[in-house]
């Protein structure tokens, strides 16, 4: 048996919104990654999924989020389940969609290629049970309808189940390498922030290769008395 929550994604909607648990411990609980739990809370992830409450679910306590929320440091436990469900069968191919949702498929279509560009043309063929043709025509913005498409939740519109997309999603994310987080702008050397203006100067110019030109050296003063004398001798010549 699994240790995630049943609807982890929409599990981790409910959790941002109503505790104050850190990132790294809904990531942890919902076995996500800590910058998917950060999307969704900027609200760039999990977009129109509603959150699930785990508390009525019976998948957590309120004493356990209390006490996750004294101490970061401590992991959310899943309550143990008194009803052992089933395993759900999982069907092969292309899911049957009934005549008055098929319509909606093509919005389903482009909220799965907006949201999760990870997954595979044929992940998105059987969450939406869609051909090929259409998937590719949407992504090229060539369908018939593109203008008037609007992205939509697969789950919200019944054309498949958040355990079928949180499933699909987790396999997609696992060949995802992982994207190193950027910290921004480091702190300056030492040696850097106490140098003098002078040598600053100089060394972002020797960096930078825009180094002014070496002044000439200063020329000898000039005897202004000797200089005056020469002028009295010429006039006294003259």
């Amino acid at each position: 048996m699994s240790n995630a929550p049943l609807m982890p994604k929409a599990t981790a909607v409910w959790l941002v919104e109503n505790t104050s648990l850190t990132f790294e411990q809904i990531a942890n609980f919902c076995k996500l990654h800590p910058l998917e739990v950060k999307g969704i809370a900027d609200g760039e992830v999990a977009a129109g999924i509603k959150g699930n409450d785990p508390i009525t679910s019976g998948q957590l306590t309120r004493e356990e989020i209390a006490a996750a929320e004294r101490d970061e440091n401590r992991q959310l436990q899943l309550a143990v389940s008194k009803v052992r469900l089933p395993e759900p069968a999982r069907r092969r191919g292309a899911r049957y969609t009934p005549l008055s949702r098929r319509q909606d498929r093509p919005n389903a279509i482009l909220w799965l290629v907006r949201n999760h560009p990870e997954l595979k043309d044929a992940q998105i063929m059987r969450l939406a049970g869609t051909t090929k043709t259409t998937l590719q025509a949407i992504r090229n913005r060539t369908h018939w309808n593109s203008a008037a498409l609007s992205p939509v939740d697969p789950v919200s519109l019944g054309l498949c189940s958040q355990m079928d997309l949180d499933f699909e999603v987790n396999r997609a994310a696992k060949d995802r390498p992982v994207v190193e987080e950027d910290h921004g702008q480091t702190l300056v050397p030492a040696e850097v922030t106490t140098r003098s203006p002078h040598e600053e100067r100089s060394t972002e110019a020797e960096v930078f290769g825009n180094a002014p030109a070496k002044r000439p050296e200063r020329e000898a003063d000039i005897d202004v008395d000797s200089v005056f004398a020469k002028l009295k001798d010429l006039k006294v010549k003259e």
